[in-house]
């Protein structure tokens, strides 16, 4: 894993924002192409997003589960779980693509994060839907 993943990962599981700042480039820009009103420019959003997920889920935890890089891009599968304050769970899976400067500063992400639906619809009835055919 890319020594910036691993810095990242770790700042996530002590819930310190202000560790994984330092890791983005003040000029960072996020894009979430399944969400497009979701992006946002600038580490100061990225610090921002973190400590309201933090305080909302204060026993985050976070996992790679798999990973790998070319040195200019890391493409990652990523686990979030934990519990939201009210004790209801809170699940996240997805794959982030990191843009990946020289000096290991985070350039630029895509994130295809999503939570997980432990009781959503199954297959048939979400091809229904997507496709928007009855039954």
């Amino acid at each position: 894993m890319h020594d910036t993943i691993t810095r990242l990962r770790d700042a996530i599981n002590a819930h310190d924002p202000d560790a994984m700042v330092q890791l983005f480039a003040k000029e960072y820009r996020s894009e979430q192409p399944a969400h497009p009103n979701r992006g946002f420019g600038g580490s100061d959003q990225v610090h921002k997003n973190w400590s309201t997920l933090f305080a909302g889920v204060p026993d985050l935890e976070v996992e790679v589960l798999a990973d790998m890089d070319d040195g200019a891009t890391s493409w990652s599968e990523w686990e979030f779980r934990g519990h939201y304050t009210d004790s209801t769970v809170f699940m996240e899976r997805g794959v982030i693509l990191i843009g990946l400067r020289d000096d290991g500063a985070i350039a630029w992400a895509r994130l295809y994060m999503e939570l997980v639906e432990q009781d959503g619809a199954g297959i048939d009835e979400t091809m229904r839907q997507t496709a928007k055919v009855s039954s």
